[in-house]
């Protein structure tokens, strides 16, 4: 379920996004200028070519659909509903693939290339996590 308001609300780990006022979410990520790359989650260190020049940044909330499957199986702690898309999108300008819930739960309604838009969502315990519709 979208929420709206959601910065009240207990985000389901911190650090990974940013949640406005009015329901909007952001991915936090980082971007070293020695590699020219994009990470996701954030870290000290880039991945790519070791480098600790990074910088804060929030990522783009458009995606393109790579890869995609439904988990039919609640994971160990797992309250929300199933079953739940789980895909790949390559994000936005950054050409940033990112592991991810994705809203439709149905793989046959998805297709490669398809467009996407990061949400927030609740899960039924009050914590906010992000996903791609």
């Amino acid at each position: 379920m979208t929420i709206d308001g959601a910065a009240d609300r207990r985000p389901i780990h911190e650090g990974l996004f940013e949640l406005g006022a009015d329901g909007s979410i952001a991915l936090i990520g980082g971007y070293s200028p020695t590699s020219t790359k994009y990470h996701f989650p954030l870290l000290d260190t880039c991945p790519y070519s070791g480098a600790t020049d990074i910088e804060r940044v929030l990522l783009s909330t458009d995606a393109t659909l790579w890869a995609w499957t439904a988990v039919t199986a609640a994971p160990p702690g797992y309250n929300g509903p199933v079953p739940y898309g789980f895909g790949v999108v390559e994000l936005g300008h950054e050409q940033l693939r990112v592991i991810t819930r994705l809203r439709e739960s149905d793989p046959t309604r998805l297709e490669f290339g398809r467009p996407m838009t990061l949400v927030a969502e609740e899960l039924p315990d009050g914590v906010v996590t992000w996903a791609f519709a």
